[in-house]
């Protein structure tokens, strides 16, 4: 057996005790539906890990690893991320309205369907990621990287200091005046 395929599955309870005792290691954990509310989890390695349906709102995860973790349909709503690594994240239906994701490296993430509404993503790196179908409604992308990203029928209406060099936009795409090129 390959060691490398074992996923531990651990009780948030636990690792917040563990973490509390200066553990910062979790890396290939499941944690899917565990329960973080207001959780202080500054700097914790939770890389690959399966974190989908969690519920994370107002927790703090400032300088987190979240390398190709799986957070689909988790509730992450004004949580704090800034500096967070969610490079190859699969965040597919998440809510994560109102959180900073100012610094965070979310390049290559998939966001598809999820809610940024209100969400700080300056000086984010959003290269390569999948933003179809988002709302990203009064986001600031105050100097953002969206080199590649593709924004396909998602929801920019009233975003703040958007540059749309480089992402990708289709017919159905709306912008921060309201308007589509479908119009």
């Amino acid at each position: 057996m390959d060691f490398r395929t074992v996923m531990d599955t651990i009780a948030a309870e636990e690792l917040i005790s563990r973490y509390n005792q200066g553990e910062r290691n979790f890396e290939r954990c499941n944690l899917e539906q565990a329960n973080f509310f207001e959780a202080m989890l500054v700097d914790i390695n939770l890389a690959e890990c399966r974190l989908n349906r969690a519920y994370l709102p107002y927790a703090n995860l400032r300088q987190a690893n979240l390398t190709s973790t799986q957070l689909q349909f988790a509730e992450l709503s004004d949580t704090q991320l800034h500096q967070a690594n969610l490079s190859n994240s699969d965040l597919q239906q998440a809510k994560i309205s109102r959180s900073d994701l100012s610094f965070a490296n979310l390049s290559g993430a998939n966001l598809t369907g999820a809610d940024l509404a209100g969400a700080d993503l300056r000086n984010a790196d959003l290269s390569d990621a999948d933003l179809s179908n988002t709302d990203l409604r009064r986001v600031n992308f105050r100097d953002a990287n969206l080199s590649g990203a593709n924004l396909s029928r998602a929801n920019l209406d009233r975003a703040i200091d958007l540059n749309l060099t480089g992402a990708i936009v289709d017919a159905f795409t709306i912008y921060p005046d309201g308007h589509r090129h479908a119009d």
